[in-house]
């Protein structure tokens, strides 16, 4: 069992071990505190962008689903005419300073997010290890409004807007500082921020707790998928795509039995999406950002190989017509996507 294994199951399922992490996530959490506290006192000062920027970001280490927040922001507020851009840094990026990302970009050298994010936008997009770096290449780019890929606990970047994703069925694990838990901040964190976003349905007393915390009222999104595509190669062709389910959805295949494979903070999330739709899987779990080789994918048998959008990036130099991916995308209510909407204009109108 590997350690991440090992501390998801602490975090998420009551598994012994927290007790002797608890001095370690202790130590942590007076650091968090202070910085925390030096900011808020003005001890320590944060840069200001000349661009209204909105953090995107986790609570919680591991997925939560802010990728496809950020995709959708930067969707509505384009189409309310806001020329839009994101930053990010590119998280196992092997390539120093900042960098503009285009489609056809590496994601050795920019990251996997970025890359995703930039075809799935058509936004300029621009990764750098020093956040205000990738917010400046951003506004070079002629954007308007800043969306920062997490950040969160990077508080030497200004904000105007911060945004936290939960998953619903996660929520705030045990409520634990990292490592005896999965927060990386306290709990009473979501009070001071401008907007929360549950990825899903909310388990079983998460709005009561993030009520109590005094978080704000919580808007629901969920993930839609839409018809498979098949992995492209390094050059952006299609190399499977004569095989009969590309281009097919979800609920056309119920009852086929696929190989799914799942490098992403939670893989537990997808395969339960594929199951919610009928299909019959055969599990592949990886960690976050794996960066995947032929030998992984190589399967027995002849089923499909069903995958993430952001595994499939890190696919393209082995794509086969085996090889598909399952595009989501972020949906919210109406009347929470009004809300939302409505705060984030009237906050970066003030800038």
């Amino acid at each position: 069992m590997s350690v991440q294994t090992r501390l998801t199951r602490i975090w998420y399922e009551g598994a012994p071990g927290q007790a002797l992490l608890s001095p370690l996530a202790w130590a942590y959490g007076r650091v968090v505190r202070a910085r925390l506290e030096a900011y808020r006192s003005g001890a320590r000062v944060a840069r200001r962008a000349a661009r209204p920027v909105i953090i995107v970001g986790n609570l919680t280490v591991g997925g939560t689903g802010k990728t496809p927040m950020v995709a959708w922001l930067a969707w509505q507020l384009g189409a309310l005419g806001r020329k839009v851009g994101i930053a990010s840094r590119g998280y196992g990026r092997s390539a120093p300073g900042a960098r503009i990302v285009d489609a056809s970009a590496d994601w050795r050298s920019v990251g996997d997010e970025p890359v995703l994010l930039q075809r799935r936008t058509g936004v300029p997009v621009v990764v750098a290890t020093e956040r205000m770096a990738a917010v400046q290449g951003v506004i070079a780019q002629g954007a308007e409004v800043i969306l920062c890929d997490d950040g969160l606990q990077h508080l030497r970047l200004a904000r105007d807007f911060e945004l936290v994703v939960i998953d619903g069925a996660r929520g705030l694990g045990n409520g634990r500082l990292l490592p005896a838990g999965p927060l990386r901040e306290p709990p009473q964190r979501v009070a001071s921020v401008d907007a929360v976003v549950i990825n899903g349905e909310p388990k079983a007393g998460l709005l009561a707790q993030l009520a109590g915390l005094g978080a704000p009222s919580p808007l629901i999104m969920r993930m839609v998928p839409s018809a498979l595509e098949p992995v492209r190669g390094p050059d952006g062709r299609q190399v499977g795509a004569g095989a009969a389910w590309w281009g097919r959805r979800l609920e056309d295949l119920r009852g086929m039995r696929v190989h799914a494979v799942a490098g992403i903070g939670n893989p537990e999330r997808f395969f339960a999406l594929l199951r919610a739709h009928g299909l019959q899987i055969i599990p592949h779990a990886f960690a976050d950002h794996h960066p995947f080789s032929a030998r992984d994918l190589d399967l027995p048998g002849t089923l499909p190989i069903l995958m993430t959008e952001k595994d499939a990036v890190r696919c393209a130099a082995f794509a086969n017509e085996r090889l598909g991916f399952v595009p989501v995308t972020a949906q919210l209510s109406a009347a929470d996507a009004q809300t939302l909407l409505v705060e984030v204009s009237a906050r970066c109108a003030k800038v």
